[in-house]
């Protein structure tokens, strides 16, 4: 049955920060809430998780209404928040014991999220020792460590340079893969593109778009061409008045009017003998979208 928003709303000091949403999570996959600083993303979380009540509205999960007790969650908050003077392993094992986990549970869990983490070389080190990167990693074992079933994640990837970004994306599709809910809030729009089937987009407070991703793509119509070339294009697209966003060695991101301008441009080029690699009509980007409802 999963998760479910109805008609939510959160009122602090006169100001309503969240004003009426609703969302469902049904399925084991991952959530986008998007929107701006102040948006009510944060506010709205934390009464997803029980730590503070709604003012208005309904949220369940599972059919039951949400608490502290009646949701096993883990949350990976934006502000950071582990121990400098404390040793990583005693960390751990103190969060794992606060969510009801026996000491021999724990351990075996710390020592394997540990090990897929590539961070066991730093159990028995303090946490200021740390570099930010792994310090993040850290974090995000305290909230996997005692099997969640629904995970909140907020800016999940700040901070970690490539190669761990990568680890941490392989372990959030496992997360679904094992049946688990995710709800990811991020800033990055292509993170939330590579991992989102749904979202909701909040300003102000108000929704102000939701729903599948792939189907919000396609009610808007294609505005940019891929283009790679054998050689330089640039004047086969200014005259037809196309806009270059983006080109590095003869690979083009073109801004097009329409797809039949991008057609168009594809023959003059084809037409002159210049050898065309790769070819593709692309929908707006999620920031795209982003930056048309919340830009103001």
């Amino acid at each position: 049955m999963g998760l479910e928003l109805k008609n939510v709303s959160k009122t602090f000091t006169g100001k309503k920060v969240v004003d009426n949403i609703s969302l469902t999570l049904d399925k084991p996959e991952v959530y986008g809430l998007l929107g701006t600083n102040g948006a009510g993303k944060t506010t709205t979380i934390r009464m997803i998780l029980g730590i503070l009540t709604k003012d208005e509205g309904e949220i369940t999960w599972n059919g039951k209404q949400v608490s502290r007790k009646s949701v096993n969650f883990g949350y990976l908050p934006e502000e950071r928040g582990i121990y400098p003077k404390t040793k990583i392993y005693d960390q751990l094992m103190y969060f794992a014991e606060l969510k009801g986990m026996k000491k021999q549970d724990a351990d075996e869990s710390i020592n394997r999220w540990a090990k897929e983490l590539r961070v066991e070389e730093y159990l028995q080190m303090t946490a200021e020792k740390l570099s930010k990167g792994n310090q993040q990693k850290i974090q995000f074992m305290t909230a996997i460590i005692h099997n969640p079933e629904l995970v909140v994640l907020d800016e999940p990837f700040s901070g970690l340079d490539p190669v761990n970004t990568e680890i941490l994306k392989n372990i959030i599709i496992d997360l679904v893969k094992n049946g688990k809910y995710v709800i990811m809030s991020a800033h990055q729009m292509p993170t939330i593109e590579e991992f989102c089937t749904d979202i909701l987009i909040l300003n102000k407070g108000k929704t102000v778009l939701k729903g599948n991703l792939k189907d919000i793509k396609e009610t808007y119509p294609a505005n940019r061409v891929k283009l790679d070339a054998s050689s330089n294009i640039d004047n086969y697209i200014k005259e037809l008045g196309l806009e270059i966003e983006n080109e590095k060695n003869n690979e083009y991101i073109i801004m097009i009017k329409d797809e039949e301008s991008a057609h168009k441009l594809l023959n003059n080029i084809i037409l002159a003998g210049i050898k065309v690699n790769k070819f593709e009509i692309m929908k707006p980007t999620l920031n795209d979208i982003f930056i048309e409802k919340v830009g103001e």
